[in-house]
């Protein structure tokens, strides 16, 4: 057992000890003996402690039924996949200062394949012409269009960086059940308004208001937002929806 799976023969005496793993049989001279289904309970114990959790913990979840197994694994992965997306964003900012030191000039202009690589993949060009009908008479588009221009690497990855933190803490109290409407989302609502001024344009809060309603609305919008976390495009939608109803015009 202890060849097939890594596990030392110690670490197999200690779950047999503490009744999380004890072998179905004993031979004669009273060596463990250990079945196949003995060896697909360890790799369950071996899959929880992968995540960190204490044997107490994972005795649990051993006795608990499929559906709360199931349910639980299902958050982890949830987790362990925006984990991997942060370690391969920084991996990317990592390699681009790289480049940087390695002769590119710090203050290039920005490519679209490098915008996509910033951010996850996502690529603005192929919205530019729906963009640009729809809002290309405004101010707000102009606006946009002149700051983004003068973009280097330096200055997307200081503002995907400010969304992430913003992107986290709408996460943070989605999972702790605050109210889309209560004082801490009004805050994060309020960075988010600032955010998009200092990047992008002067958002008035009807603009955040139509922002927030694409948001639900587009399914795009929706997808892109839910990566981090499912619901998460309707807590932020309905936090500054709020905010803009409160900081509206009269």
């Amino acid at each position: 057992m202890a060849h097939l799976t890594g596990v030392s023969v110690r670490t197999l005496h200690h779950y047999d000890e503490i009744g999380l793993l004890r072998p179905t049989e004993r031979s004669e001279g009273n060596y463990r003996l250990y079945t196949p289904r003995d060896l697909t309970q360890l790799r369950r114990i071996l899959t929880w402690r992968a995540v960190g959790l204490p044997l107490a913990e994972v005795a649990r979840l051993l006795s608990a039924p499929p559906d709360v197994e199931r349910e639980t694994l299902r958050t982890h992965a949830a987790a362990l996949q925006e984990a991997l997306r942060r370690t391969q964003r920084t991996l990317r900012q990592v390699q681009a200062r790289l480049t940087v030191l390695n002769g590119q000039d710090e203050g290039d202009m920005m490519t679209n394949e490098d915008v996509k690589a910033v951010f996850d993949g996502f690529d603005p060009a192929q919205y530019e012409d729906e963009t640009r009908e729809r809002w290309g008479g405004t101010d707000a588009y102009r606006q946009s269009a002149h700051r983004t221009a003068r973009y280097t690497r330096a200055d997307w990855e200081g503002i995907r960086a400010e969304m992430d933190r913003i992107t986290q803490a709408y996460l943070a109290l989605m999972n702790a059940g605050e109210p889309a409407t209560g004082a801490p989302a009004q805050a994060v609502a309020a960075q988010h308004h600032a955010h998009i001024r200092r990047a992008y344009y002067d958002a008035s809060p009807s603009m955040m208001r139509e922002l927030a309603r694409m948001w639900v609305t587009d399914d795009r919008f929706t997808r892109n937002i839910d990566r981090a976390c499912p619901g998460l495009a309707a807590y932020q939608s309905a936090a500054v929806t709020a905010w803009a109803e409160a900081h509206a015009q009269p």
